[in-house]
């Protein structure tokens, strides 16, 4: 094995050994170091990438659990966390906080870097048709995924055109086209194309025309990601 691939092959073993459930004292005190080092919730306790999206509808990076509480003061009464549910310490922490705060936790899985299978698109959908209002909607660094959902929810939710949700996923929320998550912008772009000559609603086509397996062997055809 290269030195290269053996420090990949550490840090790794390293940081799987922080990613612990919350069974015992030690394992808790292991799965606060992975969070706040390892998923870089230190930076996400001053930066939140927070924004009103639509009425009673918020973006953001993975809250901690004083922002979570911050929240809930504020009023929110449910989080959509786009992260999934296989049970990391992000995410056992986060429902653990949400269960104290009274704070109704739905969860979807989307990916930053790769086309989402059409039935993620279709349980993100659903799951904003259903969940209590206001709610806040966060992947981890709320650039790529919370703005691909929240470009979503503008279109399925408000009507609102291509044009009018494509900001939700720019550099203001820190999100890159010119990386391997532009992947998203992509598939608006071929939404928009395909709107364009049909007048067909997202939806439709997401869970008609859309091939996500096509999409991303497109996008990685066409495109040199910087990162």
């Amino acid at each position: 094995m290269s030195p290269f691939k053996k420090l990949a092959a550490w840090e790794r073993d390293l940081r799987q050994s922080y990613n612990t459930d919350l069974s015992t004292p030690e394992n808790r005190r292991r799965a606060h170091i992975y969070n706040l080092w390892f998923d870089h919730a230190i930076l996400r306790g001053i930066w939140t990438n927070q924004f009103e999206v639509a009425p009673g509808v918020w973006r953001s990076n993975h809250p901690t659990h004083k922002r979570f509480a911050q929240l809930k003061q504020m009023g929110i009464k449910s989080i959509l966390n786009l992260r999934g549910s296989a049970g990391a310490a992000h995410y056992l922490t986060e429902k653990e906080s949400c269960a104290e705060l009274g704070l109704t936790l739905v969860d979807v899985t989307l990916h930053a870097r790769y086309a989402a299978p059409p039935s993620d698109i279709q349980a993100l959908i659903d799951a904003f048709r259903s969940i209590e209002k206001p709610f806040v909607m966060h992947c981890k660094s709320g650039a790529d995924r919370a703005g691909f959902a929240s470009a979503i929810y503008l279109m399925v939710m408000e009507g609102r055109s291509v044009a009018e949700a494509r900001p939700m996923l720019g550099l203001r929320f820190l999100h890159v086209r010119r990386s391997r998550t532009g992947v998203l912008d992509y598939i608006l772009d071929l939404y928009e194309a395909r709107q364009r000559e049909t007048g067909i609603g997202f939806e439709d086509w997401v869970q008609t025309e859309y091939d996500n397996f096509a999409v991303q062997a497109e996008f990685e055809a066409k495109f040199k990601p910087w990162f």
